[in-house]
């Protein structure tokens, strides 16, 4: 059985209402575009994290100080110094200052140092003076030659093997600078 309530406000509604029921607003245009973007967002962000606690469990993502080599317990073994009067030595000039190798040649000469030759490197640019030498056995030579150069350093290098030469001076504007200022 249907009730009869006496009549109040709600039941008096305005002329050209039809609706019944749950009244909603009509969907505004475009709004299905906030709920793709929030979603592409939501992605993003898992991702982001999943990619990153990944890396975390692998430990290829370190928050704390960066690594520090630890200095090893024995220290790098150097030859000692000594003068090859059997190996000749070969000087390069490796600047644009005339006379360099012949200058240099000079100085090893009146040191005990045997000089095969002197030459023009094939570059005159270069800032390092270096003595190479081709095996291991001659470091001790190549620093028995270096000690006479200022500025020098030694390094084993096969670049001029090929020439027959076994120990190779190339001076650079380093060993320039310093004869010039002594």
């Amino acid at each position: 059985m249907a009730q009869k309530f006496p009549r109040d406000r709600f039941d008096s509604i305005p002329h050209g209402i039809d609706r019944v029921g749950a009244h909603r607003a009509p969907a505004r245009r475009g709004a299905g575009w906030i709920v793709v973007a929030w979603g592409a967002l939501a992605t993003v962000v898992l991702v982001a994290a999943g990619i990153g606690g990944v890396m975390l469990f692998n430990d290829r993502l370190n928050f704390g100080n960066p690594p520090v080599a630890s200095p090893s317990a024995e220290p790098v073994v150097t030859a000692e110094p000594v003068i090859a009067p059997d190996v000749p030595v070969l000087v390069l000039n490796g600047t644009s200052t005339a006379g360099l190798a012949a200058k240099a040649a000079e100085t090893l000469v009146a040191n005990g140092v045997p000089v095969g030759s002197t030459a023009n490197a094939s570059e005159n640019t270069l800032t390092e003076t270096v003595v190479y030498y081709v095996a291991p056995e001659l470091e001790g030579a190549a620093r028995g030659v270096a000690q006479f150069l200022p500025e020098a350093d030694v390094r084993v290098s096969e670049q001029f093997a090929a020439t027959g030469n076994q120990l190779v001076v190339v001076l650079g504007s380093d060993y320039a600078d310093a004869t010039a200022a002594g």
